[in-house]
């Protein structure tokens, strides 16, 4: 009773698991899955081209929701300072650049193979935080998770192309479905080389400016906001016929409810993606499309139609195994790392 008592009055239990890099990852891989399933309900419309404005609505509902804490005091974070927004802008480029081109691959990629994909961006994200960071060198371990999750990428395009040439009744509409998935492979390879510069200029910026999880949080939903909004109007088509195919009268308030829940679900993956870099590394973050890849492809599976074939099954094993692989290798690392003297021995 006494421990319990002291476990209860003992301040340093919540401040562990703030620190703790597991919660943070775990909160971040939750809020993942719930942003790539809402995000795919829009995107999967037959007609839906707005994703500029679906952008921009999820940060002005997550930064309303997070301005409304602050006024009623849940928390605090740091008043809006332009020197600070200046120094800050061009990570919102790159989040920019990162969300737009996800979305883009995500609407022409199932969700199983989407996520299968996005297992490249640990890749160059190692290699470049080894580059330009001075971080470890890539074991055996590590390196053969490497190979697994190339392998699981190439299973899973090999087996979408199969399902799109079997389903195809005719030749335009085969051609037409390849299309579509050379499109989306060329988003998601765009989306992983953003997906990295994102991941390590964040974590850098972070460390200069001094952000705490809120600030980058308050700053990655402002800024964008004005950068996405003008893109929507400038490049996107806003005439009614358009605006008709996009939200049709049937399903009008049902999109818009999940764009607006989806900018909710911003407001958790902004902060828990602040969260995971300044208690992890930027590697350890990218691996966490990895751990969640298997119950999110198994919603991928049971809500979006996503086709289910041995390949795509058998490309969702590969990739998860490669997540636990590469996890095995990264704890491997930090132990042997724990184990080196940090201070040079006394004559």
């Amino acid at each position: 009773m006494a421990s319990e008592k002291k476990r209860e009055d003992d301040p340093t239990a919540s401040v562990s698991a703030v620190n703790n890099p597991t919660v943070a990852l775990l909160c971040y891989c939750a809020s993942s899955i719930l942003m790539t399933v809402t995000n795919k309900y829009v995107l999967s419309g037959m007609n839906f081209n707005l994703n500029f404005l679906l952008l921009c609505v999820q940060s002005a509902v997550a930064l309303l929701a997070i301005q409304t804490c602050k006024t009623i005091g849940i928390f605090q974070y740091r008043d809006f300072k332009l020197d600070e927004a200046k120094k800050w802008f061009p990570i919102s480029l790159l989040l920019i650049a990162l969300i737009y081109t996800g979305s883009k691959a995500l609407q022409y990629l199932s969700v199983p193979v989407y996520t299968i994909f996005k297992n490249m961006a640990i890749i160059v994200t190692a290699y470049a935080e080894m580059l330009w960071f001075g971080g470890s060198n890539v074991s055996r371990m590590t390196l053969f998770s490497f190979g697994l999750m190339v392998l699981s990428s190439i299973i899973a395009a090999w087996a979408d192309i199969q399902h799109a040439l079997t389903a195809s009744s005719s030749t335009t509409e085969a051609h037409s479905s390849i299309s579509t998935l050379n499109a989306g492979y060329t988003w998601m390879a765009i989306n992983c080389f953003c997906a990295a510069a994102f991941t390590l200029s964040l974590r850098k910026k972070i460390k200069v400016l001094g952000f705490k999880d809120l600030d980058t949080m308050f700053y990655n939903n402002l800024l964008p906001i004005p950068v996405l909004l003008a893109a929507s109007l400038f490049l996107e088509d806003w005439s009614s016929a358009n605006l008709e195919k996009n939200f049709p009268p049937e399903q009008r308030l049902t999109i818009i409810s999940v764009m607006v829940f989806s900018g909710m679900s911003a407001v958790f993956i902004s902060y828990t993606q602040g969260w995971c870099l300044r208690v992890g590394t930027s590697t350890t973050f990218s691996m966490v499309g990895a751990l969640n890849k298997l119950p999110l492809s198994i919603v991928g599976l049971v809500f979006f139609d996503a086709p289910v074939t041995f390949g795509s099954v058998s490309a969702i094993i590969c990739g998860f195994v490669s997540g636990i692989v590469y996890t095995l290798a990264k704890l491997q690392q930090s132990a042997k790392a724990q184990l080196l003297p940090t201070v040079a021995p006394k004559a």
